[in-house]
């Protein structure tokens, strides 16, 4: 039995997000920051503090491919943001953040997907769960795995960052100016305790308005969903803190920026060698922030027993094939692999959703 909002609900949200999307150019969303911060700071520096990286170097053998898939002229990545509690950010840590970033070599565009963190897929055990369940249980490995087979990429490495280094490089910065809804301060001062314990930073309850908001009170805005829009609210309120990050960034002294390095690269870990990111790097300055956009484009809400509240994509398939066409444009011949075929059937079986009933409201 279906449940959750109606599709016609879920229609409507959908058209006032595109209108909503016209009025403005996206910006990056939470872990993307770090990424233009390591751009920001050059090979050399990168170089120098490439020791204070945690990484997880992989063998070919540990990543799962889907046969026949492999993206020309591009380079895919696996970005997660980490609410880890002790400072490591393998298995048992939590992926709050889950995007997909494609880089096209030879226009030197990036483009980047967010995925919606209760989203349904399939897991490398077999069982249908939330797409962060992944991160969770087996760590960057099998969240990279669970995003190649549910949706035909060839992603082999991966950027994760803990939200600590967020509240970090926003105290160094001298925080961001941000206007805080009557709303979003009553959700903030439910978890802003909690969040100073996980970041190891004082904390104190705010009041609404535009206001300066230091690391742990932006840590807590860019995460409270309840009550303030879900998840849905909460990407754009990322994507403004981004915004609000990298304007503050682009003025600040190098002497800070390489105190920032210092602090911040040992709350990041990665598979990338030394050789990959300075290949990155080396052009990274060329390269034009594209289109970002949510995934799955086409999508209600609902509640699975045994999974919970979870994203349901409204057509599997359909959603793989228009994701492939957003990453990768220049991939024109693009067919679904038989892998996602078969997930596919297993959600929409599991959901008793399909394409056609979203087509039919």
């Amino acid at each position: 039995m279906k449940q959750g909002r109606s599709l016609k609900e879920a229609k409507a949200e959908r058209a006032a997000k595109k209108r909503r999307a016209k009025r403005r150019r996206r910006a990056l969303v939470l872990i993307a920051e770090l990424f233009t911060l390591f751009l920001l700071l050059g090979i050399g520096y990168v170089m120098n503090k490439y020791d204070k990286f945690q990484l997880n170097l992989f063998g070919e053998e540990d990543i799962l491919i889907n046969e026949g898939v492999k993206q020309e002229h591009y380079t895919s990545i696996a970005l997660f943001g980490s609410d880890s509690r002790e400072g490591q950010l393998e298995v048992g840590t939590h992926a709050d953040t889950i995007m997909i970033a494609s880089i096209d070599e030879d226009i030197k565009e990036v483009r980047i997907v967010s995925i919606y963190r209760d989203l349904m897929t399939k897991q490398t055990n077999g069982k249908i769960k939330k797409a962060n369940s992944a991160y969770f249980n087996s760590g960057p490995k099998d969240a990279i795995n669970m995003l190649n087979r549910n949706f035909d990429l060839d992603i082999e490495d991966y950027v994760t960052v803990d939200f600590g280094a967020m509240a970090d490089v926003v105290d160094m910065l001298g925080g961001i100016e941000i206007d805080v809804t009557e709303a979003e301060a009553e959700e903030m001062n439910r978890y802003i305790a909690e969040t100073a314990e996980v970041v190891e930073k004082k904390s104190s309850h705010i009041k609404s308005g535009l206001q300066t908001l230091n690391g742990v009170e932006t840590v807590t805005y860019s995460r409270i969903r309840k009550n303030v829009g879900g998840d849905y609210g909460r990407t754009e309120r990322q994507r403004l803190v981004i915004q609000k990050l990298i304007e503050k960034v682009k003025e600040t002294d190098i002497s800070t920026i390489n105190k920032i390095i210092d602090e911040v690269f040992s709350q990041v870990s990665t598979s990338f060698t030394l050789k990959e990111i300075i290949r990155l790097a080396a052009g990274v300055m060329q390269y034009d922030l594209g289109e970002t956009s949510g995934f799955p484009f086409e999508r209600t809400d609902g509640s699975i027993e045994g999974i919970g509240s979870v994203v349901i994509p409204l057509g599997v398939v359909e959603n793989v094939e228009e994701l492939h066409a957003f990453l990768y444009p220049k991939d024109k011949d693009y067919m679904v692999s038989d892998i996602v075929k078969e997930i596919a059937g297993e959600i929409e079986k599991l959901s008793g959703y399909t394409r056609a009933d979203y087509k039919e409201e």
